[in-house]
């Protein structure tokens, strides 16, 4: 068994990587693991058979040496996030679709020329939906992407479903919802300040908060997107009947009540800390993303995250807090 992680450097990456050593499901002792990301993801030193190559996956050349490895098991994780693909429009369809299309036509080129066809699980977004929305969006709702990052997302679900149709991969995507607590520093994703708004008050620093109090949206821990994405490489993609795209589970709440979790957790003097700072652009991009999902399909296959959002907040001060 060779398992690839494609973005491994990134907090999901490494979030990823610590999940198949601890649980040792599909990743045991004997089995090759290859970390890839534009800068080199540190070795595990739990693995003895592990590798850390770097380069850009837009790069031709660098998706046909991946697909040379020859993996079993491929999780893409790598994108430009939200907000920097909406600033910078010509980056984020290079990265995020044509990068990940050039990924599958060298898998497809390795599976024509010998007997091979790798499980690949792409980590789509929420944000492939748009409004007007239902008070849940339910496992038939169409895809209508309001950003430029829910359109490259979109794109590549619809190529990962048509490659395995054509049996050159046996792929799924599974839509993420927004990763809450996000450990270390603020990223570029529009979506940071739900994680900053809880990270820095906890950690005795303000934090900005750009949006109303009012504003929903759907959230799960970075324990549960490894959890996610562990469990979607066990799955047989035949109980998908085609569909190979999945919302997963996750807690929907408001702003509000997040703070009201914090302060349930840390007190007010926590809450304190957290300073509105309206920003139109912040709005702008947030006011178009899903603000609740029943998951129905991914809970009847058995994946799980929290239920409420003080569990979200428990599981950073476990697994992540310590580390700041």
């Amino acid at each position: 068994m060779h398992i690839l992680i494609i973005g491994a450097a990134g907090m999901i990456g490494r979030k990823l990587t610590d999940r198949l050593i601890a649980d040792r499901t599909l990743l045991t002792d004997s089995c090759a693991l290859t970390l890839f990301d534009r800068v080199e993801a540190p070795l595990p030193e739990a693995h003895g058979h592990a590798t850390s190559l770097s380069g850009d996956l837009a790069d031709k050349a660098q998706a046909e040496r991946l697909a040379s490895l020859r993996p079993d098991v491929i999780f893409h994780l790598a994108s430009i996030v939200s907000g920097e693909a909406e600033t910078d429009f010509q980056l984020g369809w290079q990265v995020n679709m044509t990068g990940s299309w050039q990924l599958l036509e060298a898998l497809a080129a390795q599976t024509q020329s010998g007997a091979y066809c790798p499980k690949v699980i792409f980590t789509s977004s929420i944000a492939v939906f748009g409004p007007p929305y239902p008070e849940a969006i339910d496992d038939d709702f169409l895809c209508a992407p309001q950003t430029s990052y829910g359109a490259q997302k979109a794109a590549v679900e619809l190529l990962v479903s048509d490659y395995s149709r054509k049996g050159f991969i046996d792929g799924m995507s599974i839509r993420l919802p927004t990763i809450c607590v996000r450990p270390g520093k603020p990223n570029l994703a529009a979506s940071s300040f739900f994680s900053g708004i809880i990270r820095e008050p906890l950690s005795g620093q303000q934090a900005a908060l750009p949006v109303d109090g009012d504003v929903r949206h759907w959230h799960a821990s970075p324990r549960s997107a490894a959890g996610f994405l562990v469990h979607a490489a066990g799955l047989d993609t035949s109980r998908l009947e085609g569909r190979r795209s999945l919302n997963m589970p996750g807690v929907s709440c408001t702003v509000d009540e997040q703070i009201d979790a914090l302060r349930a957790i840390a007190g007010e003097d926590a809450v304190r800390l957290i300073i509105p700072k309206p920003d139109e652009a912040v709005r702008r991009i947030v006011s178009g993303w899903p603000r609740n999902f029943t998951a129905e399909r991914a809970t009847s296959l058995g994946f799980v995250a929290e239920t409420e959002f003080s569990q979200i907040i428990t599981t950073y001060l476990e697994d992540d807090f310590p580390l700041r």
